[in-house]
């Protein structure tokens, strides 16, 4: 056997594709390459914003399960007087819904609404605390969604599709412009709650973009990241050595190879190195006043949405791009817990004092002028209430309300108006996409053009189908 049989006779499997001139490794190149090439033509990562933002962070208040806009937002006087009455047919032809069936009857509201502010924001008894900061606020009561079931619709709401597997706004937004934070991950999702949202870490997942860019949770602890401590015995200097000794042996692999999942795996063990002092810094929670705890309504000792509202302002503070907060069951249809009397009460009770002093806190603190506060869920509610134990009412996608603070957001109005029964959006209709676009308008980007080349196609978090910016909402 000569040298070049002995040769052939240890070539691996994995030797060929990576020499083989036309093999799988250099056709995988090649499309690499023609990615890229793509991107430095105008479309991919942006280099700056396309216009001067107004906002420089986003911190999302994601209420997972679908607050009723007609307990909360959107009072409906002839739904009061219309109460028991069948729902005109008009009206639910051709609707699908979740649970209730097109004879379901009118439900009117058991909440008081008044006017608050300078403004004369009408809003419930339910967020007293909202109400304070009602010319601080923007409530957008004309959203609209395509999708009916909480998962698909959360997903819907947060990346554009009901599909699994498309990019977050949040990752969307730190793969476009980045990140201030040079030792914190530039999105981060704080969760609270009985449970974790329908539709789980794709939510916040960076679908086909590099991993980089997803969504980092945190735990409510000391230690906020799993595995993010020293292992027992591995000192500072002992750990820098692995690290460095793991980056090189991964650069000479990404030289080779120019896989992307390579470099996010560099940056990641760069960044989990400096979170091991700065994530437990910002969860210590030791130097805030007596009077921002009160604010908040927050017990340092204990996890909470409140102790979350707090920590998102921290991180702002220090450079994150896109804060995401979830808080789950909203999900209120009629039986024990998920009522809209004693249910919908303890989730206000939970979030209203504490969104409300995001609002106070970032505006005392100089910072919200450039960053943009978002609450809302996935949908709304029906005007038809749901024959169960209690009162509640089935998931509703034509008509629900949201509301914005800050980072270039128009203060103290409401924008989008009902029918009188509160089931159709009639004036402004703002379509999730529409949403989406203004939010990236606002941080400086143009949504036709924040796009990531992908199995053949520009992908974008607004899709193909058109978007409008909301001009009334821009301040």
């Amino acid at each position: 056997m000569n040298f070049d049989d002995l040769m052939l006779r240890d070539q691996t499997r994995r030797h060929f594709f990576e020499n083989c001139a036309m093999g799988a490794g250099a056709i995988g190149l090649a499309s690499l390459m023609q990615s890229e090439q793509r991107a430095q033509a105008g479309t991919g990562k942006l280099n700056g914003t396309h216009h001067p933002p107004k906002a420089k962070n986003v911190i999302y208040m994601f209420m997972a399960g679908g607050p009723s806009q007609l307990e909360m937002f959107d009072f409906k006087p002839k739904l009061q007087e219309l109460e028991g009455k069948v729902i005109p047919e008009s009206y639910v032809e051709g609707k699908q819904f979740a649970f209730l069936k097109k004879d379901a009857k009118l439900l009117g509201t058991r909440r008081k609404f008044k006017k608050h502010g300078e403004s004369g924001m009408e809003l419930s008894e339910v967020v007293p605390h909202l109400a304070e900061v009602a010319d601080d606020i923007t409530v957008l009561k004309s959203m609209k969604t395509d999708v009916f079931n909480h998962g698909p619709a959360k997903l819907f709401m947060n990346t554009g599709t009901q599909q699994f597997g498309r990019p977050s706004m949040g990752a969307w937004v730190t793969y476009g412009i980045g990140s201030e934070s040079q030792n914190l991950p530039g999105f981060v999702v704080l969760q609270s709650g009985p449970r974790g949202p329908r539709g789980g870490a794709p939510l916040w997942g960076s679908g086909f973009l590099p991993t980089t860019y997803q969504g980092v949770p945190f735990l409510n602890g000391a230690d906020p990241i799993l595995n993010l401590s020293s292992p027992s015995g591995i000192n500072s200097e002992r750990q820098s050595e692995f690290i460095d000794t793991v980056n090189q042996l991964n650069s000479l692999r990404l030289e080779k190879t120019r896989d992307p999942e390579i470099a996010t795996r560099i940056s990641a063990y760069e960044m989990a190195y400096r979170m091991q002092s700065s994530a437990p810094e910002l969860m210590d929670l030791s130097g805030e006043t007596k009077e921002t705890l009160d604010l908040y309504g927050v017990d340092p000792a204990k996890p909470s949405f409140a102790r979350n509202c707090l920590l998102a302002r921290r991180l702002v503070e220090k450079g994150s791009r896109f804060v995401q907060l979830y808080h789950t069951d909203w999900d209120h249809h009629g039986n024990k817990g998920t009522d809209l009397e004693e249910s919908l009460d303890a989730r206000c009770l939970e979030t209203d004092q504490a969104s409300a002093a995001l609002v106070k806190d970032l505006k005392q603190r100089g910072l919200l002028d450039d960053t943009l506060v978002i609450w809302g869920g996935e949908f709304g509610r029906t005007p038809q209430g749901e024959p169960r134990d209690l009162i509640g009412r089935d998931h509703h996608i034509d008509a629900f309300s949201i509301w914005v603070a800050g980072g270039g957001s128009k203060p103290g109005v409401t924008i989008g108006e009902t029918d009188e029964l509160g089931y159709y959006s009639v004036e402004d209709t703002i379509h999730v996409r529409d949403f989406h676009a203004t939010v990236l308008h606002l941080l400086g980007i143009d949504h036709h053009e924040l796009s990531y080349f992908y199995q053949g196609l520009d992908f974008r978090l607004t899709g193909v189908e058109e978007a409008h910016v909301v001009e009334k909402m821009l301040a």
